[in-house]
């Protein structure tokens, strides 16, 4: 599947900071990923219309069970206040018991530097999985 390009929900500020957020989930197998596909189209429609996000991109990879998403925020408090909202809230709580293992990583860039590319992106990931395992695991 094509990747979902990069959507501009809410206009940056000029000469701020974007709190960005880049994640990697795997689910367990091959049932899960059509159940997984279209909730996180839910929590795309979602993040389109949410408050401070200032982009979001998505990469299905179905045949590898792997789903990346790439978003970035006014802030740390925007994303999280988009986490908790409905319909993602109840959305990633139904669809834990499906994961096999994801990864999450957090960095802040000048608005400027917006959009983060997906090269970029995966290698934030890459590091990210590499401490989480050194720390026994964290983050799975």
């Amino acid at each position: 599947m094509p990747t979902l390009p990069w959507t501009i929900p809410n206009p940056a500020s000029p000469n701020t900071q974007a709190f960005v957020m880049a994640s990697r989930f795997e689910v367990r197998s091959f049932a899960d990923v059509p159940r997984f596909f279209l909730k996180s189209l839910s929590a795309w429609r979602q993040v389109r219309s949410a408050p401070g996000a200032l982009g979001a991109s998505l990469i299905a990879q179905p045949l590898k069970r792997t789903f990346f998403t790439l978003s970035a925020w006014e802030g740390r408090d925007a994303l999280y206040a988009y986490a908790k909202a409905e319909p993602h809230r109840s959305i990633m709580n139904g669809l834990r018991s499906t994961m096999r293992d994801s990864t999450f990583t957090f960095w802040v860039v000048p608005v400027g530097e917006l959009p983060i590319a997906w090269e970029n992106a995966k290698r934030q990931l890459a590091e990210q999985a590499r401490l989480d395992a050194a720390k026994g695991g964290a983050g799975r």
